[in-house]
């Protein structure tokens, strides 16, 4: 028997899609593992998505034990961000487990995870992969040197994230894409055919790729689309799916006794919500104050400089930016603060773009803490309701759904590496950019009583990974929008908002949160900046402020502008199928 249990994923497919497809035919093999084996669904990390779900899989823990949601992070007492490939497994993945145990397994390209030392077994890692931590790896070394020699490195070499403007780049993409996904099947036989294997795990990133940076030519109704590139290409979300389905038709039929697993681990919709502006809220708010880059940034000349950067033709830019890419620079592939941690009572950190992350500054766990654990209930809870506050300028449409404290989530002793509070943006539709589309439509706005208005052009991406649901339309999502969640004459109606379900917020609200009294003050008024704006006066003057980008974002050196396709979806589950034999069960 080639494997016992043959488990494949499909990272960040869309469910809604594959339904779609394989009800089409489209997807065929799919379709058949749908109608033969029982179908339940899968839901990311709440809010932590992004990082922490590949982890949490691999290890069966939460991120409160592993400690992971993003590529690069804060290490304990310090603030600097370093890669997590220089930080020790504090769990160990169940694939090392079942190989304790003495069982024969093959773990091919599962994201984020290193190579196993003594593993009953091979292991390849970052053959072809979405997300670069270590380089492509295998077990044992002599695998490395055979794969190389017989299939070459994966066709879409490097980071997939890059500007893409003609039909020929995308066309080059897709094809890259969809061989990279033959070949991988092709490697995967080879291994499978190998051994008696208790388990075959094997990873297809290229759809998570495919989302990033083509969500915008298969959904018509993004604001980024173009037609005459979609209608050159075709959908590139369905060629690389199409693609996956065909190489997991010949693993099935190569082992025609194993149990078969088959899920989606990221769901991949449209870009929504307004995670460029966190830092400057924050700044708005007084509860922190800019780095030097950041200051720089938010001065009158950059903002000139800025504004014609964006006046310039789409096409024109994309070339500035590829020539930009060939002369040296410092290396930016760790994130970088907007906000000076040691003078701010909280700044944001990098937790990808889909939810974001804010770290209190806490004194006794931070450098230079300033808020003592007595004050942090009550400021998270003030901020929070302050957050909820915030409203697109043109719509009156809450941009905030939700502030959760982590701490309300998870539990364990990795606790602290993770966010403090987390911000789940609305989705009020896609939210366009100006690397995919026209620059005049890329502005991302914001506005509430107390940081007045202020919006900036958004570079990137055109669409993310999902916790797990279904592209929605713009006007769906109007339908379904919310009231502005302004304040009601219960003063403590937005507090109670902000935590959700809340009930330990209600329970400290009850007993009267501590270090309300003892909050600092707002913050002064900035040069330039009228008295009126600080106290939060609602003027119409718009400040376009802010770095173009997500300062704290995973940004390869190689590609420092990103481009992507397709967001994940907080709200619905994604199917996973599991088959044996010709029979199904739970």
């Amino acid at each position: 028997m080639p494997a016992r249990l043959l488990v494949l994923s499909i990272d960040a497919a869309s469910p809604a899609l594959l339904e779609r497809w394989c009800a089409a035919g489209e997807l065929p093999t799919i379709a058949q593992l749908l109608g033969r084996g029982a179908v339940a669904p899968t839901k990311g990390i709440e809010g932590l998505f992004v990082g922490a779900t590949w982890p949490s899989f691999s290890a069966g823990v939460g991120p409160g034990r592993h400690g992971i949601h993003n590529l690069a992070q804060l290490p304990p007492g310090r603030l600097e961000y370093e890669s997590i490939s220089a930080w020790p497994e504090r769990v160990e993945p169940f694939w090392v487990t079942a190989s304790r145990a003495g069982r024969r397994v093959a773990v091919l390209d599962a994201p984020l995870s290193r190579i196993a030392e003594g593993l009953n077994g091979v292991q390849t890692v970052e053959w072809g992969s979405h997300d670069s931590l270590y380089g492509f790896h295998a077990s044992p070394p002599l695998l490395e040197s055979e794969i190389e020699a017989s299939f070459g490195l994966h066709p879409q070499t490097g980071s997939c994230d890059a500007v893409r403007t003609t039909a020929a780049d995308y066309e080059r993409f897709v094809r890259r894409l969809s061989d990279g996904a033959s070949i991988k099947g092709e490697l995967t036989q080879r291994i499978l055919a190998r051994d008696d294997w208790d388990l075959l795990f094997q990873v297809f990133t290229e759809a998570h790729c495919a989302g990033h940076q083509c969500w915008h030519l298969h959904d018509p109704a993004h604001p980024a689309h173009d037609p005459e590139i979609a209608a050159s290409v075709g959908d590139p979300l369905l060629r690389v799916y199409r693609a996956v389905d065909a190489a997991i038709a010949e693993l099935v039929a190569a082992a025609p006794d194993a149990t078969v697993v088959l899920f989606t681990a990221h769901d991949m919709s449209y870009f929504y919500g307004a995670q460029l502006l966190l830092p400057e809220i924050l700044f708005r708010l007084g509860v922190a104050q800019p780095t030097g880059e950041a200051a720089r940034r938010r001065s009158r000349w950059w903002e000139t400089a800025r504004t014609g950067w964006h006046t310039l033709p789409q096409p024109v830019r994309a070339r500035l930016l590829a020539a930009g890419r060939s002369m040296s620079r410092p290396d930016r592939s760790l994130p970088v603060h907007a906000a000076d941690p040691r003078r701010s009572l909280c700044f944001p950190v990098a937790n990808g773009l889909a939810v974001g992350g804010i770290r209190l500054n806490l004194a006794g766990r931070e450098p230079n803490g300033r808020l003592t654990p007595a004050e942090a209930d009550g400021f998270a809870e003030e901020l929070a309701a302050d957050l909820l506050d915030v409203v697109d300028p043109d719509s009156g449409r809450p941009l905030v759904g939700r502030v959760a404290r982590t701490a309300e989530l998870f539990d364990g002793p990795a606790l602290d590496l993770l966010p403090d509070i987390l911000v789940e943006w609305n989705d009020n539709g896609p939210t366009p950019n100006s690397a995919t589309g026209p620059a005049e439509g890329a502005v991302v706005a914001a506005r509430s009583p107390k940081i007045g208005r202020l919006a900036t052009h958004r570079r990137a991406p055109a669409g993310r990974p999902r916790r797990g649901g279904r592209p929605r339309r713009p006007a769906r999502a109007a339908a379904r929008a919310e009231p502005s969640r302004r304040r009601t004459d219960d003063p403590d109606a937005s507090r109670r908002r902000a935590f959700g379900d809340g009930r330990a917020a209600d329970r400290r609200l009850r007993a009267g949160a501590p270090g309300l009294e003892r909050r600092r003050p707002r913050g002064s008024v900035r040069d330039g900046e009228h008295a009126g704006d600080a106290e939060g006066e609602d003027d119409e003057r718009e400040d376009r402020v802010g770095p173009e980008s997500e300062p704290a974002t995973n940004r390869p050196a190689d590609h420092p502008e990103r481009v992507d396709g397709g967001q994940r979806d907080p709200e619905r589950r994604q199917p996973a199928v599991q088959a044996t034999g010709g029979r199904q069960y739970g």
